[in-house]
């Protein structure tokens, strides 16, 4: 994966809804025309939950969560920010936490599918 990120990594989160909070990854946006799958695509699965909207990818050799197209905003990807190389997650520090758990889309918002 090859990812156009002028600015770096912006806005680091994490997320806790079901699935985020178990993988405990660290997340950041990109626009979907900045992400670049240049290598190793046959090795990606999707899995497909609830609205189907939210697409999120692993590796089906090694299980790591790569990317996901974002059910809030389908125009970007979110990715993980451990699958940058040169980034050290844990040097982070304390980062703000998403409340998936309570998504826009699944309270009726503007968003909602």
């Amino acid at each position: 994966m090859e990812l156009e990120l002028p600015d770096g990594v912006e806005n680091p989160r994490r997320c806790n809804c079901s699935i985020c909070s178990r993988r405990g990854a660290v997340t950041s946006s990109v626009p979907i025309d900045r992400l670049h799958i240049v290598r190793g695509g046959e090795f990606l699965t999707l899995y497909e939950f609830n609205s189907r909207v939210a697409k999120h990818y692993f590796c089906r050799v090694c299980g790591i969560y790569t990317h996901h197209r974002r059910r809030s905003d389908p125009s970007v990807f979110g990715y993980n920010v451990a699958c940058l190389e040169g980034v050290d997650v844990f040097a982070l520090g304390e980062l703000p936490t998403s409340d998936g758990k309570n998504h826009i889309c699944d309270r009726g918002g503007p968003n909602a599918v």
